[in-house]
Formats: C-alpha cells, sequence, structure tokens
C-alpha cells in the first residue's frame, strides 16, 4: 500500500476543501437551476417541492452508510466515488426528462451529496483540539458557502433553458474530482472508524442535534423553494440570482465569526443568538421598500441560516476521540437531512399566502431562539462554564 497517502502532510486540508470549492459552485447553480429549468424541459413547477425534498430523503439514506464505504476505500477515494455519482444523476436527468426519472435521479444525488458532505466534513474535523477542529470547519463552510454564492451568480449569464447550463455544472464537477484524483498524500490517517452505539448517540449533545435538525428545515425550503419564490414577485424577479447569492454569501461571511465565537461562547446561547438575527432578517425581508434593504435582509437570513449547522456539529463533536468522528458526521447529517425532507413540504403548506414560506423560516427561527436561549440558561444553572459545554 502506498503508506504517502495515508501519513504524508498529517491529514491536509487542501485537497477536500480545493475540491469541496469546485464542487460547491456546481451544486450552488445546480439547486437554483433544477426548480428553474422544469418549463424548459416540459415538467410542471408543482414537481418543484418533492424534487427538494427527495434530494434530501437521499442525502438522508445516504447519511445512514457512508461511514462503511470510507472504511473500506479511504476518503480520497470516496470523494472521487461521490463525485462521479452525482455526474450521473444529472447526465440521467438530462438523458430523460420524464418526472419519475428526475425524482429517482435527485434520490441518487442526494445520497452522492451526503457522501462528499460526511467525506469532508470528517476529513477537516479529524483534527488534535477543538479550536483545530472550529478552524476548519470555518474554512470547510467558506469554501462551500463562497462557492454556492458564486454559482447563484452564474443564473444571469448562463440561463436556465435547456441543456446547456447543465453541462457548466457536470464542468465544474469534473474539475472538483481532480485534487482527490491527483494529489494522494494528505488524507487522515487510515485507523479503524467504530460505529457509534446507542448508549453513544444518547450522550451526543441534545441542542447539537436539534441544531442539525433545525438547519435542515431552513436550508431545504431555502435552496428548494426560495429561487421560486424570488422570481415571483414583482420587485425581486429580475435580481433572482443576485438575492439567492446574497443569501449564500451572508452564511460565507458569518463563518469566520462563528469560529471565533464557537470556542468562547455557549453554542446553545451562540445558536439562539442567530436564530434571533434571522428573525429580524424576515422582518426585514417582508418590510422592505428598496433593493438594498432587501439585499441586506437576505444577507442576514443566510448568515442566520447557514450558521446554525457549523455551530451544532463542533458541539456534537467536541469530546469525541478521531475513531467516532466519521460516525458522529453520518448522525449529524441524518438529522439535518430529516429536517431537509420535512422543510420544503411544511413550508408549502403556507403557499396559500404570496410569503408562505417568510413566514415558515420567521417562526422556526423565533421558536429556535426560545429552545436554544431555554438550554443555554439550563446549563447556566447547572454551574457548568458555558464555554465547554452547552
Amino acid at each position: 500500500m502506498d503508506t504517502t497517502a495515508v501519513h504524508d502532510s498529517k491529514n491536509s486540508t487542501l485537497v477536500p476543501v480545493l475540491g469541496l470549492s469546485f464542487f460547491a459552485v456546481a451544486s450552488g447553480f445546480l439547486m437554483s437551476l433544477i426548480p428553474l429549468s422544469l418549463t424548459s424541459f416540459g415538467l410542471d413547477n408543482s414537481l418543484v417541492p418533492w424534487l427538494a425534498s427527495i434530494f434530501y430523503l437521499g442525502l438522508l439514506v445516504g447519511a445512514t452508510s457512508i461511514e462503511r464505504v470510507v472504511s473500506k476505500i479511504g476518503h480520497r477515494v470516496a470523494f472521487v466515488v461521490f463525485l462521479c455519482l452525482l455526474i450521473a444523476s444529472i447526465i440521467t436527468m438530462l438523458l430523460l426528462p420524464i418526472e419519475a426519472v428526475w425524482l429517482g435521479a435527485r434520490f441518487i444525488a442526494g445520497m452522492a451529496v451526503a457522501g462528499v458532505f460526511v467525506v469532508v466534513e470528517s476529513w477537516l474535523l479529524m483534527a488534535d483540539s477543538a479550536k483545530a477542529r472550529a478552524k476548519r470547519l470555518g474554512l470547510y463552510m467558506t469554501s462551500l458557502y463562497g462557492g454556492s454564492a458564486l454559482g447563484q451568480l452564474a443564473i444571469g449569464p448562463l440561463g436556465t433553458d435547456g441543456v446547456t447550463p447543465y453541462f457548466y455544472v457536470i464542468g465544474l464537477l469534473m474539475f472538483a474530482i481532480l485534487p482527490p484524483l491527483l494529489i494522494k498524500a494528505g488524507q487522515p490517517e487510515s485507523r479503524a472508524q467504530e460505529k457509534m452505539k446507542i448508549r453513544d448517540i444518547k450522550k451526543l449533545s441534545r441542542p447539537a442535534i436539534i441544531g442539525c435538525l433545525i438547519s435542515g428545515l431552513l436550508l431545504g425550503p431555502i435552496y428548494g423553494l426560495m429561487p421560486l419564490y424570488i422570481s415571483t414577485q414583482a420587485m425581486q424577479a429580475q435580481y433572482t440570482g443576485m438575492l439567492m447569492a446574497s443569501i449564500v454569501l451572508g452564511g460565507m461571511l458569518v463563518q469566520p465569526l462563528v469560529s471565533y465565537l464557537s470556542t468562547r461562547v455557549s453554542k446553545s446561547l451562540l445558536m439562539a443568538m442567530f436564530s434571533l438575527l434571522g428573525t429580524f432578517a424576515v422582518v426585514g425581508v417582508l418590510g422592505s421598500q428598496s433593493l438594498l434593504v432587501l439585499g441586506m435582509s437576505y444577507l442576514m437570513l443566510g448568515a442566520a441560516s447557514f450558521a446554525l449547522y457549523p455551530i451544532a456539529i463542533t458541539l456534537a463533536c467536541d469530546a469525541l476521540p478521531m475513531a467516532k468522528i466519521v460516525s458522529a458526521t453520518e448522525i449529524m447529517l441524518f438529522s439535518y437531512s430529516i429536517g431537509s425532507v420535512l422543510g420544503p413540504l411544511l413550508a408549502t403548506k403556507l403557499t396559500q399566502s404570496s410569503n408562505g414560506i417568510l413566514y415558515y423560516l420567521g417562526a422556526i427561527m423565533l421558536t429556535t431562539c426560545f429552545y436554544m436561549l431555554i438550554k443555554s440558561i439550563e446549563k447556566l444553572e447547572s454551574g457548568h462554564k458555558p464555554v465547554a459545554g452547552l
């Protein structure tokens, strides 16, 4: 066996972050492209929430089996395999523009993306200290959301009609494959991964699990339904790509702050603060009369929504040994996926109102704020230090 692939560079961040950056641009464009391109393929817009939910159902199913794949073939090869599977799902959609085929392809795509997330997150979280983990996860989230924001901006120049925009997505995913394919050094050390048992899962922080669930309840509708919502608003329609980019850009810009605060402030209190920020952002979107205020409100909404997952996952992994990191990231992704499956379907229950998705996001944010605030107060009253605890 090539030992350099195992030990060199001491678990370098170069390969996962570089590959993830190309993946993020492609994924960001694709998530907005799919709901906006349905009519050009002769598909009805009523398919939008189902495509979003079945993608996250695939994410949920995939999150239960990634650990075994990574254990057998390693992080680097697994990264390549999951990206290839995602490309295959897109090609299938282009060849067969049929509702059932698209639903099946998006389910497979969800499983592939679950693999990408678990591989990259566990790769970066295998660090020696909580501070190093927070710093690496901040780098991961910045690359992911920065690339996604850039992908949203492609909607205008590349368009959303026909197969051509999808070819750009496939090309970007092929670039994402190159770093793990060509650079063999720097992946985590080859070690036995331990599957977390029920008693171990029970010991995981409840706010961490709830935080990942809430993140899914928010981001599922934001990715799956928000592009269509913006495109139907009179003042916003012509700025769909820019406003979606503002949401994701907010998620990118907040990551350094999240990394800094997550080792200094109670993580449940931090999630409460960002949830409150998200509530104010929803009010700002609903009441804005200018494009500038609207853009800033969407930026704040993105910052709040995308901050919850990295805080929650670092909270879950803070006290875990290296051998259980992959399994823990699976569990957190599983929780996120449940929220992502339910989110678009729950949000569509409010579509009788033109601003239904915003009312839904505001309600979730406000409820989360109260829950996390209560948990942080309970932790303070228990006499534990807020930094290392909840």
